[in-house]
């Protein structure tokens, strides 16, 4: 945050402890979602460092949460004016820096020699499995019958599901292979109780399709 003028320092981070909790926020005008007050949370907000009018500050957020928009507000609110001059993103969800943090250098070397050597070892290192993004959400595991129909968009019915996880209805689930890969992300149009309960039906309406089609057999009705 960069401070169009001097504050007190105690006026500043009483600023911040306001910008803590449920606020409202106005979309700025360069943005990709439409311009009217929504209600976002911030987690936490901690100042690191204070240098004459900069301010370096780590700041934890709901999904959708503007950061620069965050600064202006609070700049109004110290009456003196702010902006962002940069951002950098250390977590999302349960990805973080610590988990496997790679320069671009070392993803470049590892895609020449994935394409010149056909050695596929740093490349592996550099990149983590989709997997790796859904490890939060719930899962239902399905039979491999089921994997195609999935993969061209069709609902998840009770019958290809072979084990799941708890979660309850309207719930984002992962829909995964028996070998733990992800097919597809989904809304539960059952809980897990009622899919315990039922031996047909929708249990979960099909979203966003990860795997390509024909990467499991297509599935045959057999008469």
């Amino acid at each position: 945050m960069h401070l169009h003028s001097e504050v007190d320092e105690q006026l500043l981070r009483d600023t911040f402890d306001k910008f803590i909790g449920k606020i409202m926020q106005l979309p700025p005008v360069r943005s990709h979602v439409k311009r009217q007050y929504r209600q976002r949370e911030i987690y936490y907000s901690d100042i690191l460092e204070i240098n004459g009018r900069d301010v370096l500050f780590k700041v934890g957020v709901e999904s959708g949460t503007y950061i620069r928009k965050l600064i202006h507000d609070m700049g109004e609110e110290l009456k003196v004016g702010a902006h962002m001059v940069e951002l950098r993103r250390t977590k999302v969800s349960t990805l973080s820096e610590k988990d496997n943090l790679v320069t671009l250098q070392d993803l470049d070397d590892a895609v020449y020699f994935y394409e010149k050597e056909n050695d596929d070892k740093l490349l592996n290192k550099c990149l983590d499995s989709i997997e790796s993004a859904v490890d939060f959400i719930p899962k239902v595991f399905i039979s491999d019958g089921a994997v195609d129909p999935v993969c061209r968009g069709s609902p998840l019915a009770v019958p290809g599901i072979v084990k799941f996880n708890d979660f309850g209805k309207e719930e984002v689930v992962g829909i995964m292979t028996l070998k733990g890969e992800l097919i597809a992300l989904g809304k539960a149009v059952m809980s897990a109780d009622e899919i315990k309960s039922f031996k047909k039906g929708i249990a979960v309406k099909t979203d966003s399709v990860i795997m390509k089609i024909d990467t499991y057999p297509k599935y045959e009705k057999i008469n």
